[in-house]
């Protein structure tokens, strides 16, 4: 009898503990609360030297899902950070030279793309634009492009990634280019698909052999282009790491003090094409425009988009009154540009110490290397001339 007394004063005990504990964790301010009804303050209070403090929070930030170190059978792509097979960690992407003049739509296969280049080709014809199309898992490749002809730039940028360039020839100003022992590069032969337009707009890669229907001429595919050509698959001494540092989670840019938010659009000075990133906010994610329309994919029917938008203002050399250029992509002078992810945009600078190096992006205010988040990455070369044409709202 006398140890169930104690046994009940005891349970007595805990529960009073209990009752004071929640009571006190009721008086306190839940930091995601406002005092209207609990509904989540807007994003722009929290930010760096904002007046409003909140002493009650203590802890970081804890992402709504844990972040995976491991998973089985699988390794995070250097390119977009997502998981892929294991046995593709250290084969080298391939950067493929895709048209984009509005003959050339529709494209297909450019969503297959972990990273998307839009640079001025030309400075003739409104100054046309071209997209080179970074892809780590070619082996999937059904039909990319149309393809069309490489500039010095794409060489250089190909190179930073260690990628085999994809592309139909080139004026004479890439032969020194090509020739570098770090470029390895397929031009011309790709398969020819019977679309009713010009010859130049029918190219495309496959990465199997393919025949067309009509002619009954056969292509060789990718893949045995890539062996034929002796040219190693995975990465070789030419490759300088990792190009991108990720967030664990989603990063914190719009806690930086120099945040620009809800940026939902971005207009491009590309006058020929009118290039538009729009911000779709249920999907987190910056879709492309261009012609004035959405731009589709025709092979899978969706639209282009990106988590991830980086914007270089860079200037640019011309090589000759037919328009032709080269970037100045190693220009010691300061550069500009900006980073954007999930309706935020921070001014950023960039550096590349030499032609096949990796382009290195930082923060303008704190000068950290920039982490990217999860997901396909849009980089655009704005000329330094239009720089300040471009407009984010």
């Amino acid at each position: 009898m006398k140890s169930d007394k104690l046994r009940k004063i005891g349970l007595s005990l805990v529960c009073v503990a209990s009752v004071i504990a929640v009571a006190s964790a009721c008086e306190k301010k839940d930091p995601n609360m406002n005092n209207s009804g609990g509904e989540e303050n807007p994003v722009e209070v929290v930010t760096i030297n904002s007046d409003i403090v909140n002493t009650d929070v203590t802890d970081e930030p804890v992402d709504e899902e844990p972040y995976e170190e491991t998973r089985e059978g699988f390794v995070r792509s250097e390119l977009s950070n997502e998981w892929i097979d294991e046995k593709l960690e250290n084969q080298r992407p391939i950067a493929v030279m895709v048209d984009n003049e509005l003959t050339a739509l529709d494209h297909y296969g450019v969503n297959q793309a972990d990273v998307v280049y839009e640079l001025m080709n030309s400075t003739a014809n409104g100054r046309i634009t071209r997209l080179m199309c970074l892809i780590k898992d070619w082996e999937k490749i059904e039909q990319l492009g149309s393809i069309r002809s490489t500039r010095t730039t794409n060489v250089m940028l190909s190179g930073e990634w260690n990628a085999i360039l994809v592309h139909d020839g080139g004026p004479f100003y890439i032969d020194n280019y090509i020739g570098m022992p770090y470029c390895n590069n397929l031009s011309g032969g790709f398969a020819r698909y019977s679309n009713g337009k010009p010859s130049e707009f029918t190219e495309y890669v496959t990465y199997d052999s393919y025949t067309n229907p009509n002619t009954g001429k056969s292509y060789t595919g990718l893949g045995k282009r890539i062996e034929n050509a002796n040219i190693s698959k995975e990465y070789n001494q030419y490759y300088e790491g990792k190009h991108w540092k990720f967030a664990r989670g989603d990063n914190k840019i719009a806690e930086m003090s120099d945040a620009k938010k809800n940026i939902t659009e971005v207009e491009l000075p590309f006058p020929h094409n009118a290039s538009k990133l729009k911000y779709n906010k249920d999907k987190e994610v910056y879709e492309y425009y261009e012609y004035g329309k959405e731009h589709i994919d025709a092979l899978d029917g969706e639209i282009t988009s990106f988590t991830n938008v980086i914007l270089e203002a860079i200037s640019f050399t011309e090589l000759d009154k037919n328009g032709y250029l080269t970037y100045n992509v190693t220009d010691s002078t300061t550069h500009e540009g900006y980073y954007l992810t999930k309706g935020v945009a921070v001014p950023i600078t960039w550096s590349k110490a030499t032609p096949e190096g990796i382009t290195h992006y930082y923060y303008k205010s704190t000068g950290a290397e920039i982490e990217l988040n999860t997901g396909k990455t849009y980089i655009a070369f704005v000329p330094a001339d239009t720089w300040n044409q471009l407009v984010l709202k």
